[in-house]
């Protein structure tokens, strides 16, 4: 609020006034008079009377109402006052809604982020049913590698991140809810002789495939599965996308491994055949949040809604 004039005050600072004053000094210049003022507020006159003295004191002694028989009026210092005294109730009302509905999860803001397969179906199931629930909820979303999201969950940038194992990246400084463990899928041509195996395959059947993956390397992919199995699998293409990595394996130029998360969103010219890893599941799926770091009402209901997607998710399938 700008500063009223202040002959006590030389430097031009801010007086440090009570916003008690503000709103008795509203009502007054609303009433026209302290009598019906303090019955509105349900103080007594004095107390009034004592209040707009004060604001009028920190103001360096400008009166801000002519005292007359009956009742009172706006001085020109008082009239100045009046639009500003409204901005700074008007704001301040406006925070304890806004602070309100963030208690209550029905406003502020969620800022998440999810790995890409996590977006076929686990992510837009819950955020569908987060909607749904808390429409007024600003929600932002970001997606990426884990490391990623969690440098930016770190940084303060996201409030909460779905996040996986892939990758052998450290989750010991987060605090983690689980969702789900993952079994993974490897994906063939539709015409592959495994395209009818009717059971979990064992890697190894594989070794001499050309394998289509997302890096050069397999270790801290989804080909870490096949190095537990004993061999180091021929990455004879690098692709990015899910579907671009379907596309390859439809015409014939390699496998690759798909998760649970991806399984339902496979092309039809493609056959999934479980994969058999002695190694327990391939990977585990997390909502990861900062240690020590509180979350909001409305962070907190969606990482409820994650785990009712998750719950949802069937991770096997029937192999095609």
């Amino acid at each position: 609020m700008a500063a009223m004039p202040n002959s006590h005050d030389p430097t031009g600072e801010l007086p440090d006034l009570s916003t008690v004053w503000l709103r008795v000094f509203l009502e007054v210049a609303r009433e026209e008079s302290f009598t019906v003022a303090a019955r509105t507020l349900g103080w007594t006159q004095s107390a009034v009377s004592r209040q707009i003295s004060s604001l009028e004191t920190a103001l360096g002694g400008t009166p801000l109402f002519d005292r007359l028989p009956r009742g009172v009026r706006l001085t020109e210092a008082g009239r100045i006052l009046v639009p500003y005294a409204r901005a700074v109730a008007g704001a301040l009302r406006g925070a304890v809604d806004e602070l309100a509905a963030l208690r209550a999860g029905t406003g502020g803001r969620l800022r998440f982020g999810a790995f890409a397969t996590a977006d076929a179906a686990l992510v837009p199931q819950a955020l569908a049913a987060f909607r749904a629930r808390r429409p007024g909820v600003r929600v932002t979303r970001e997606e990426g590698f884990t490391v990623r999201l969690l440098d930016r969950l770190t940084a303060g940038h996201l409030d909460l991140a779905v996040v996986s194992t892939t990758g052998r990246t450290p989750l010991d400084p987060y605090d983690l809810h689980h969702l789900l463990d993952e079994p993974l899928y490897v994906a063939v041509p539709a015409d592959h002789p495994l395209a009818a195996h009717r059971g979990p395959v064992r890697l190894g059947r594989l070794a001499d495939a050309d394998w289509i993956s997302g890096g050069p390397r397999p270790e801290g992919t989804l080909l870490d599965a096949a190095l537990r199995q004993g061999f180091r699998p021929r990455v004879a293409h690098v692709v990015a996308e899910w579907t671009a990595k379907q596309g390859y394996v439809a015409a014939g130029l390699g496998v690759t491994l798909v998760p649970a998360l991806a399984a339902a969103s496979v092309r039809p010219d493609v056959a999934l055949v479980p994969v058999h890893d002695e190694g327990g599941p391939a990977r585990a799926v997390y909502v990861a949040t900062v240690r020590g770091r509180s979350l909001t009402t409305a962070a907190e209901a969606f990482v409820g809604a994650l785990r009712e997607a998750a719950a949802r998710i069937p991770t096997t399938v029937t192999p095609t």
